[in-house]
């Protein structure tokens, strides 16, 4: 069946989604009564590139990167920004956009289709504050637990080998003392970061509470472990962190454990708990 205009502009219209579109010279020339009722402003008033007062500050510049960028390809798009509602309140909107051609393929410009997805976007940052330390970004200790536990539990059934290192930053008082505690966050930041980029897809790595950190490391007997061990110390030992006018050499202590018939994971942690002490008192 052959639709008219009248019965585009209809369907458009009455669109549960909120529809604009733009022209060849980038500037939107349209939106539905959808896209008109959740920001409560006139089509005048969003015409051009006005819709993009509605914009969060804060999102504004990337959002119109990325419609620019593709626009100049001629390429589909997708984004989500913040846009405020005519309540006041911001919401997020995912945004995607397609070009239009008519005549021959001429290409006219872009038509966009948006929702509002604030509450995946929400659930998914609430998620994330379960999960993610704040500082260095890798597993909160809570979450690596929750992950190392189904590991511990892989390996008793399966027989399979297992290894956890427990990490301390070394003289870390002494670098707070000196540098102040950005100077120490600057490097439980850079560490987390350089180990969480050693290590293997499959490793499970977290920030146990203040300077230290845990690796559990499944399918890997202690020989194997150690040699990745030795390899990130290397790496960390290298690196160089400036702060102000100051350059901060880090070093890192492992203690490393494999799991051998203990019946708790926590019981797996104590033991690599005990090697990382016994190692920092014999120095």
């Amino acid at each position: 069946m052959n639709l008219d205009n009248d019965q585009y502009r209809i369907i458009v219209e009455s669109s549960p989604n909120m529809i604009w579109r733009s022209g060849k010279d980038t500037l939107c020339n349209y939106f539905n009564t959808t896209w008109l009722n959740f920001t409560g402003r006139p089509l005048e008033q969003e015409m051009g590139v006005r819709w993009a007062e509605g914009v969060h500050p804060e999102d504004y510049e990337t959002c119109l990167k990325i419609y620019l960028d593709a626009f100049e390809k001629e390429e589909s798009f997708e984004m989500e920004y913040r846009l405020k509602r005519k309540d006041g309140v911001w919401r997020w909107i995912n945004d995607r956009g397609v070009p239009y051609y008519i005549n021959n393929h001429e290409f006219s410009g872009y038509i966009g289709s948006c929702i509002d997805v604030t509450d995946k976007v929400e659930g998914q940052n609430m998620r994330e504050l379960a999960q993610i330390d704040g500082l260095t970004r890798i597993n909160n200790r809570q979450y690596f637990e929750q992950l190392a536990n189904v590991e511990f539990l892989k390996t008793k059934r399966f027989q399979t080998n297992l290894s956890i290192a427990m990490i301390d930053v070394d003289s870390f008082k002494n670098i707070n003392d000196t540098y102040g505690h950005h100077g120490g966050d600057l490097v439980l930041m850079e560490i987390a970061k350089t180990i969480n980029e050693s290590i293997r897809e499959f490793d499970i790595f977290g920030r146990f509470g203040g300077d230290e950190f845990i690796l559990l490391m499944s399918n890997t007997n202690y020989a194997e472990a150690n040699l990745l061990i030795k390899r990130m110390k290397n790496i960390i030992n290298h690196i160089k962190i400036s702060y102000n006018d100051s350059v901060i050499h880090a070093s890192v202590s492992f203690g490393l454990y494999q799991m051998y018939d203990e019946d708790t994971l926590e019981k797996v942690i104590i033991e690599a708990d005990k090697k990382l002490y016994e190692i920092k008192k014999s120095r």
